[in-house]
């Protein structure tokens, strides 16, 4: 089995992939900002090349997923100085690990590199290679020029990485901020009667957690360097409809919904390819909005059962 190094171990994605590659019988290890009580942990920040490093001084990992970021749209607006840092520096750090370790690299990217492609109703993994594209705020042109740094990696060092693009992932172990994802915030919301709002005509193809992380492990296992791998879900909904269902289950109507017509930091339509997901890393989603969401605000009702006011 192999020896792999998650960054951002503790996070919503880091802590199921870590429990499901361990129990895949890999040795697993973690790197996050917090102090943790696993013992195949370190503490750092990827901004920081001397904590960075530390694990590599100590081990001669096979695999790095480098997970830890600064995520969000809105959050990468109004903290843009810390979403540069972390994204920019610390991907550059990982490359610079890379290069001296000679590990072989799982980079979580995002749907938002693709900006708003109306010409290309469904997105293909080739499209930035043969159209300009213009990403619409900072989140994502960070990640964008991540996969830059990342290819600008592999001609100079000859180094093996597989780029991973998600979509709009959701489900338990999504813990509540104000720069979560759509899913989350208005699950917590919905269930803590605070407003939200929901633009109209926004679709999106959402993903439950369950279906993404066997996945993701997968990228290890069946590890292809130089692939660009869309990893999304099937269903194509409607932000009002994913809301709709929030609703309808929870069995209150939308006063505390406002309805708006334009997000001006975000894309319209975001609809992927997986084909290559499916073929490359045996991606295979099943689970329905109206199961995953359900299955969400149940976690969600027991985690923040001391807040949620029950009449």
């Amino acid at each position: 089995m192999a020896k792999i190094l998650i960054t951002g171990c503790e996070g919503t994605l880091g802590v199921p992939l870590r429990r499901e590659l361990l129990k895949r019988g890999h040795e697993v290890w973690g790197v996050d900002l917090q102090h943790a009580r696993h013992q195949n942990y370190f503490r750092a920040d990827v901004v920081n090349f001397r904590q960075l490093s530390r694990p590599f001084k100590h081990h001669k990992f096979d695999y790095v997923y480098h997970l830890a970021a600064e995520f969000g749209r809105i959050n990468g607006e109004e903290y843009y100085d810390t979403l540069w840092k972390t994204n920019a520096v610390g991907m550059r750090n990982i490359i610079e690990l890379q290069r001296e370790n000679n590990f072989k690299l799982i980079f979580s990217s995002s749907s938002e590199v693709y900006g708003e492609q109306q010409r290309f109703p469904i997105m293909t993994e080739d499209i930035m290679e043969k159209y300009p594209v213009v990403q619409h705020n900072d989140y994502a042109i960070t990640k964008w020029v991540n996969e830059m740094q990342i290819m600008n990696s592999v001609k100079k060092h000859n180094l093996e990485t597989m780029r991973l693009r998600f979509f709009n992932a959701y489900g338990p172990g999504e813990l509540y901020h104000n720069y979560r994802s759509v899913v989350c915030l208005f699950c917590y919301r919905a269930l803590h009667k605070l407003p939200y709002q929901v633009y109209k005509g926004y679709n999106r193809v959402f993903m439950y957690i369950d279906d993404f992380i066997p996945t993701l492990a997968n990228a290890a296992d069946k590890f292809k360097a130089g692939e660009v791998i869309n990893i999304g879900g099937t269903e194509y909904k409607s932000v009002e409809e994913m809301s709709n269902i929030i609703l309808n289950y929870l069995g209150i109507d939308d006063s505390l919904v406002e309805y708006l017509p334009e997000d001006k930091h975000n894309v319209i339509n975001k609809k992927p390819s997986i084909e290559k997901a499916k073929a490359l890393l045996g991606h295979n989603p099943v689970i329905s909005l109206k199961e995953g969401v359900p299955l969400t605000l149940e976690w969600m009702k027991e985690i923040y059962k001391d807040t949620i006011k029950v009449k």
